[in-house]
């Protein structure tokens, strides 16, 4: 029995994010009043068969009626996994009419790494990721931490060389920190989620046709 308002204010409380861009699934939830958890799953290639049960086991004691919005990392990654996840939270945030914030899988690691001095007088730091990507290349992005507003991109995700890469970084005009993104990335998902939250609170509210992937190359090839 459902007696709540048709806009599901006194239950839509949560947000959940789903993080399956690596073998390693990731799955957060949060009020963002004190109840939050998150969990992580090495699955590998059982992912596709057991995503589903994972995430009907995770959400209790809650309820997909409480969920506000859905978030998602949109990679880079892997393809398959990438893939899913993004088809899982669309599909969810479609069915249940609610919003999807699909974030960078660099983004939600910068937005989760310490600041590191030098800071610049604001008190930000740029943080400069760098992860393997197919045939050699490697994904490069730096992005700039801000603990209340969230975070800024100072050069988006891209595929590239390791020699465009370091070029890249040698013409930085400001201090970095640099970070090796590996491959086990579930733990990530709690900053896919705090991300989301953050542009919730700005009053956003994409519509899950919006929430796209990011491959950044071709699964098989070279272009």
């Amino acid at each position: 029995m459902n007696s709540n308002p048709p806009d599901g204010t006194s239950v839509k409380k949560y947000g959940l994010a789903l993080h399956t861009a690596t073998p390693e699934l990731g799955l957060a939830i949060s009020n963002f009043d004190g109840d939050s958890r998150y969990q992580t799953w090495n699955l590998g290639r059982s992912l596709a068969t057991d995503l589903h049960q994972h995430l009907v086991e995770f959400i209790a004691p809650q309820t997909w009626a409480n969920l506000a919005f859905i978030a998602v990392a949109k990679g880079p990654g892997g393809f398959t996994g990438t893939r899913m996840g993004m088809v899982t939270a669309r599909t969810l945030a479609q069915q249940l009419n609610i919003p999807v914030f699909a974030v960078s899988t660099l983004a939600a690691v910068a937005w989760l790494e310490p600041p590191q001095p030098p800071l610049d007088k604001g008190g930000l730091l740029d943080i400069a990721l760098q992860m393997p990507a197919q045939r050699g290349q490697l994904f490069g992005a730096v992005y700039s931490v801000n603990s209340n507003s969230g975070l800024t991109e100072l050069f988006p995700d891209t595929v590239m060389t390791a020699e465009s890469w370091q070029e890249k970084l040698a013409s930085w005009e400001n201090s970095y920190q640099l970070i090796e993104v590996g491959s086990e990335l579930g733990t990530s998902v709690s900053g896919v989620l705090d991300l989301a939250y953050l542009e919730w609170k700005q009053g956003s509210r994409p519509n899950w046709s919006d929430a796209l992937p990011y491959y950044g190359q071709h699964p098989v090839q070279g272009k």
